[in-house]
């Protein structure tokens, strides 16, 4: 969803639930070079107002981080959270770039759940239908006009200038995916609201869900089945995650019940792709945000679908000095929306 093309100065901005993060990069070609990255918490509550106030207040925030990360540039392209935005595929007939844009418009009301005119609409050609050799297979997204239109005066405001609006779960697969990755991978981002899943392949997303169960839902469950506060329970999350054998079991009974309501929810969404893409064998899992920090969450994923999986590096497609390894590497879980977006191509 670029407004702008050709500008090669900008920096990655995601807005997300609990902190704001932004990621500048400099270079051309498929690998850059990193130059500045800055993270700051935020209270939930804020984040998801639209009260004009509260929005002034996240103006602010940014403002100032972008200031202590030294960054001048005013171009910033910017993550859409993936719950604001409805993104599916489909499989359309073989059309021109120009009579295709018609047959999306004419077709909209049917492909998307808000009023077309109401909506901003961009769609990308993935290939052959693999159910229909007939068709070509189309990636379509959707985005309510108030919700850009807002975010977009917010970031005016503070005097910077939108290149590009971006869903967040397509700037995660650009970051954590490898450049030259031929088979499917899955990315699984639990956040603190919501959970992003993205089936990626040949360097498209091929499925991507918003699962309305993150962080927030496992805490609440620790706090109420253990009777603690949100503070301790978040703590315990944290520290023991679905580890079994620690505290009795405690944590770990505790929480699974909504770890599972999950983990089922990432199964459908295995099952719709080999059900879609028959001949394709989906076998690896890249897991970041809390995913990759919820102790023992990755093994339990990969014994429960007989997956490999691995830890998302969010930086493993941008170049830096190898004496700050240790340090990006402790922070990789947090930039990945970020990252993704400062590496976009324009």
């Amino acid at each position: 969803m670029s407004l702008l093309s050709g500008v090669s100065d900008f920096f990655g901005l995601d807005i997300g639930t609990t902190a704001i993060r932004l990621v500048q990069l400099r270079g051309s070609g498929s690998v850059k070079a990193l130059t500045r990255y800055a993270y700051i918490p935020i209270d939930s509550k804020l984040s998801v107002s639209d009260s004009k106030s509260d929005q002034q207040r996240v103006a602010q925030i940014i403002k100032d981080l972008v200031s202590q990360a030294q960054i001048v540039t005013k171009n910033v392209a910017v993550g859409i959270p993936s719950q604001r935005v409805f993104t599916t595929v489909v499989d359309i007939e073989r059309l021109n770039q120009e009579e295709l844009a018609k047959t999306i418009h004419l077709q909209a009301d049917a492909l998307i759940p808000t009023p077309p005119s109401e909506s901003k609409i961009d769609f990308a050609v993935l290939g052959d239908s693999p159910v229909d050799k007939t068709k070509i297979e189309l990636l379509l997204s959707s985005v309510p006009n108030d919700f850009i239109e807002s975010r977009l005066d917010l970031l005016e405001s503070i005097g910077l200038n939108v290149i590009a609006f971006e869903p967040d779960n397509l700037a995660l697969t650009r970051a954590l995916i490898p450049l030259d990755a031929t088979e499917p991978q899955m990315v699984l981002d639990i956040g603190y609201k919501s959970t992003d899943l993205v089936i990626s392949m040949q360097g498209g997303p091929r499925l991507t869900r918003s699962i309305p169960t993150g962080t927030e839902a496992i805490i609440r469950s620790a706090a109420q089945n253990l009777n603690i506060d949100d503070k301790q329970a978040q703590q315990f999350v944290f520290k023991f995650g679905v580890v079994k054998d620690k505290l009795e079991g405690q944590v770990y009974q505790a929480i699974i019940g909504t770890v599972d309501i999950l983990v089922s929810e990432i199964e459908k969404s295995i099952k719709f792709f080999q059900t879609r893409y028959s001949t394709i064998k989906l076998n690896r899992v890249i897991v970041t945000g809390a995913a990759s920090s919820l102790p023992e969450f990755p093994l339990y994923v990969a014994n429960k679908f007989g997956l490999n999986v691995e830890i998302g590096n969010s930086w493993r497609n941008v170049s830096f000095p190898s004496e700050r390894q240790n340090d990006l590497l402790a922070v990789s879980s947090h930039f990945g929306v970020a990252a993704g977006l400062a590496e976009r191509q324009e």
